[in-house]
């Protein structure tokens, strides 16, 4: 076994081992999984709950579309596929009506089965313009004249938070799929540094949306074990690719890298962001730790 195959192993290794210790903290510390203890913790939540939607934020728009974009236009160009209709701009708009699509699909499924578990809307208010949400159920706001509502934690959508799971893990197909297809044990290792950093945040941040999202722990722990598997399988598919020197499907790849965008868009801007924002009570600390999510994925990219 050469030295470069050696290190993509243990790429492979480490990535696998600190995904499952930062995603299994929110999974199994009691704290985290609390929603019914004093106002102060609850800050704390969505406090934290804050500082994850900027790093996915930072991750849509600073990681996930530049790098699919930057794929596609590099396939599109070396099979001379030029057209003045924005292909790679329509793949990503496919892949949010898919999501919209489905969803609305199983939001109309339960509705005629008569459960209400998935139909708390993202924006939800009464005549007035006032209430609070607690699950489903809609109460007056009697202490405010302000157009706001009150949104409990359990109103993340399991729905959704399956997929923003499934757009991450896929994203993360591609990124340890980078590791393994590289030539040189420099590259490699920066490659995977680079990784390791951002996808421990990552994973922190998805776990801690999967506990807020009143998804069993059984279930919790399964998504998080799948995710942390999905870069270290990247990893073996491109060792594979170049033991066996096999063609790439370089622009199946990219479609699916587009959809995966795609999702992601929607879960980051209809579901994250206006759970947390249109939640009462300490706003501008609020988008204060949005910034600092945002702001720490930005310099790992910008350093990495």
């Amino acid at each position: 076994m050469d030295f470069l195959l050696q290190v993509k192993i243990g790429a492979l290794v480490g990535l696998l081992l600190l995904t499952l210790f930062f995603g299994f903290i929110p999974a199994r510390v009691k704290w985290f999984r609390d929603t019914n203890g004093t106002e102060t913790h609850r800050t704390i939540l969505s406090l934290i709950s804050c500082f994850a939607g900027g790093v996915f934020l930072a991750a849509c728009l600073l990681d996930i579309i530049p790098d699919y974009l930057t794929d596609i236009n590099a396939v599109l160009q070396s099979n001379m596929m030029e057209s003045n209709f924005p292909l790679p701009e329509f793949i990503m708009a496919a892949g949010f009506f898919m999501v919209l699509i489905l969803e609305r699909i199983v939001l109309n499924c339960r509705e005629m089965s008569g459960s209400g578990d998935e139909r708390v809307p993202l924006i939800q208010e009464n005549r007035n313009g006032h209430g609070h949400v607690h699950g489903s159920i809609l109460t007056p706001d009697l202490e405010s004249s302000g157009h706001h509502v009150h949104v409990d934690f359990q109103a993340h959508s399991p729905f959704r938070s399956f997929v923003l799971f499934l757009s991450l893990s896929l994203h993360s197909v591609f990124e340890g799929l980078a590791i393994g297809l590289q030539d040189t044990d420099s590259k490699v290792l920066e490659i995977c540094i680079a990784i390791l950093v951002h996808k421990s945040i990552i994973v922190f941040s998805l776990s801690v949306k999967l506990v807020q999202s009143a998804i069993r722990p059984a279930w919790v722990a399964a998504y998080i074990g799948v995710f942390a598997v999905m870069s270290p399988l990247g990893i073996a598919i491109g060792i594979v690719v170049i033991e066996a020197q096999l063609a790439a499907g370089a622009l199946i790849q990219c479609i699916l890298e587009g959809l995966a965008a795609g999702t992601f868009i929607y879960i980051t801007f209809l579901e994250i962001l206006p759970h947390e924002l249109n939640s009462p009570g300490k706003q501008l600390l609020k988008v204060l730790f949005i910034l600092l999510g945002f702001a720490v994925m930005a310099a790992l990219t910008l350093l990495g």
